[in-house]
C-alpha cells in the first residue's frame, strides 16, 4: 500500500514496515527513517551535509559476525571547534548520525544528533545574502558605490569560508599524522620484538 503526507512517498510491507521510496531533499534526517541501502542512507547524509554546510567523514562500523557484512554505520562532522578555556584544546564536531541495517534491503537512522559546535558555511552564505539585501535598501548609494559594498561583503564571506576551511585542513593533517606516529610505534615495536628474538637465537647458539 502507498502513502503520500505531501513530503515524502512511502509504501508500507505486509509486516506494516514503512520503506522510503522517495525522499526529499530538502528533509532533515530522523530517528527510525528507512532506506533501502547504505548507499542511499549515506548519499543523503552527504546532501544534507551540502546543503547546512559542513563536510562527513566515517566514524565508526560494525561488521556481523556471521558473514562480516557492514550492520551499522556511524557518520558524522569532520569540523572541530577550539576551546579557548582548555588552553585551545581542539574538540571534535557533535554533530553525528548512526545508521543501523536491521535486515537485507532495509537501513535505518537510529541516532541523529543536529548541533555542531562549530560555524557552519551555510551560516556564512546567509550572512552574505542577508548583507547584500541590506545594502540594496541604501537608495542613496549610486550603483558604483552599491557594487564596491557588495564586492566588500563577498571577501568577507569568502575570508570566513577560507578560515573554516583551513580548520577542517589542519584537523585532518593532525589526524594524519597522529595515525602515522601510531603506526611508526607499532613497526618500532615489532623490531624491537625481532632484535631480542634474534639475540635470544644468538645466545642459544653459543651455549651449545
Amino acid at each position: 500500500m502507498e502513502v503520500d503526507d505531501g513530503n515524502e512517498r512511502t509504501e508500507t510491507s505486509a509486516e506494516g514496515e514503512p520503506s522510503i521510496r522517495r525522499v526529499e531533499t530538502d528533509q532533515e534526517p530522523y530517528e527510525g527513517m528507512p532506506f533501502e541501502s547504505e548507499e542511499a542512507a549515506k548519499a543523503f547524509y552527504d546532501e544534507y551535509a551540502k546543503r547546512v554546510g559542513f563536510v562527513t567523514r566515517v566514524l565508526s562500523s560494525r561488521k556481523s559476525e556471521r558473514d562480516r557484512s557492514i550492520i551499522s554505520r556511524g557518520l558524522g562532522c569532520s569540523g572541530r571547534s577550539v576551546n579557548r578555556k582548555r588552553g585551545g584544546q581542539q574538540e571534535v564536531c557533535t554533530a553525528t548520525i548512526l545508521l543501523k541495517r536491521e535486515k537485507p534491503g532495509r537501513w535505518v537512522v537510529r541516532k541523529f544528533v543536529r548541533d555542531h559546535n562549530h560555524p557552519l558555511v551555510g551560516q556564512f552564505r546567509k550572512t552574505r545574502r542577508t548583507l547584500v539585501s541590506l545594502f540594496c535598501f541604501e537608495q542613496s548609494l549610486d550603483e558604483k558605490d552599491k557594487k564596491i559594498l557588495e564586492l566588500t561583503a563577498e571577501l568577507r564571506v569568502k575570508k570566513r569560508l577560507s578560515a573554516a576551511y583551513r580548520e577542517q585542513l589542519l584537523a585532518f593533517i593532525k589526524d594524519v599524522e597522529g595515525h602515522n606516529e601510531h603506526l611508526s610505534t607499532k613497526v618500532q615495536l615489532v623490531l624491537d620484538n625481532l632484535s631480542e628474538f634474534e639475540a635470544k637465537k644468538k645466545e642459544a647458539s653459543d651455549h651449545r
